[in-house]
């Protein structure tokens, strides 16, 4: 640990899960998106994300953070610790239903807000070199390359003319990508340690869990007191100690089936997986994963709030392991 850093910190997924669903803690999470976004917001509440679930298929759907600004835009905000299959396909069924929820009864297309999707992934996902990605859509000329802009007519006033409503109206200029869903990758195994920005500072905070002391990054600032673990009381002390000990044995057992070559053959399998059968059998071996690692777990006394939180099952599957 360098000189001035402090490391006594809550992880930043446990502090999603846990902490920031706090009105006092909004803060960090606007920083958070200030910093990788580029634009700042004033969090107003939020949302509950795997609380409707209309299928057995949606608990696959886990969002740590579904925030709604004041300006009735939407964040995704997500941490993924381990490898899943078809992990780029859950983001899009995410932001689709958070797309679709917005259409409640009497509602207008144009109504619907932009939302925002961001993944911090802790394993090698995809091939690249940095490790913040960005996503968005915009309609591109095949034969020109040029931009399409889209007109639209929106309301800027409302007068009362002789009893009635007058509404006046502009056209205004926008790109797909200020309508359309944004999508932003973080790889943490990306990150070398190498601090020349705020952004930089933020993937410090991520993968080690260090803030500068005197650190005036947005987000930072809060976390650096918010989230320290002196703060917590004796018991939530306790079940982040246990959340940190589920970590380390997901870990030693990604590591047992990597040296076992069963991981190779997942990745291999992963790759080759076009045909639906081979697919299906991938997403069992997911899901049988799943449960000889939550199995480990229950068999060395973790709480079950925490092994659902590292295996993605159910209280009901792990009680029946």
């Amino acid at each position: 640990m360098e000189k001035g850093e402090r490391r006594d910190l809550v992880r930043f997924d446990w502090a999603m899960k846990k902490m920031l669903r706090n009105k006092a803690n909004f803060g960090i999470l606007e920083g958070f998106i200030e910093v990788f976004l580029g634009k700042k917001c004033k969090i107003t509440e939020i949302l509950e994300s795997e609380g409707n679930q209309e299928s057995a298929e949606d608990k696959y759907n886990r969002v740590d953070i579904k925030a709604k600004d004041s300006d009735g835009e939407y964040f995704i905000v997500e941490v993924q610790t381990t490898r899943y299959t078809y992990y780029f396909e859950r983001v899009l069924y995410g932001v689709s239903k958070a797309i679709t929820e917005q259409m409640g009864a009497g509602k207008k297309y144009g109504d619907i807000k932009q939302v925002y999707s961001i993944s911090i992934v802790y394993y090698d996902l995809g091939k690249g070199v940095d490790y913040f990605y960005e996503a968005k859509t915009d309609f591109i000329g095949v034969h020109e390359g040029d931009v399409l802009k889209l007109s639209r007519r929106e309301e800027v006033t409302t007068e009362k003319i002789n009893g009635g409503d007058k509404r006046k109206f502009k056209y205004v200029d926008k790109l797909a990508s200020d309508i359309f869903p944004k999508y932003y990758l973080i790889r943490i195994n990306g990150f070398h340690n190498v601090v020349r920005n705020a952004m930089d500072e933020w993937m410090k905070f991520l993968k080690d869990n260090s803030i500068k002391a005197d650190t005036k990054v947005p987000g930072l600032v809060q976390a650096k007191e918010q989230l320290a673990v002196d703060r917590m009381t004796p018991a939530e002390k306790s079940v982040y100690r246990r959340h940190l000990d589920a970590l380390d044995m997901e870990q030693d057992v990604a590591i047992n089936y990597k040296e076992d070559g069963r991981e190779e053959g997942f990745i291999e399998g992963e790759k080759k997986g076009i045909e639906k059968g081979r697919r299906e059998g991938l997403l069992e071996g997911e899901k049988k994963k799943a449960r000889e690692m939550a199995k480990v777990l229950k068999d060395k006394g973790v709480a079950i709030e925490t092994i659902v939180v590292a295996s993605g099952l159910t209280s009901e599957e792990i009680e029946k392991l």
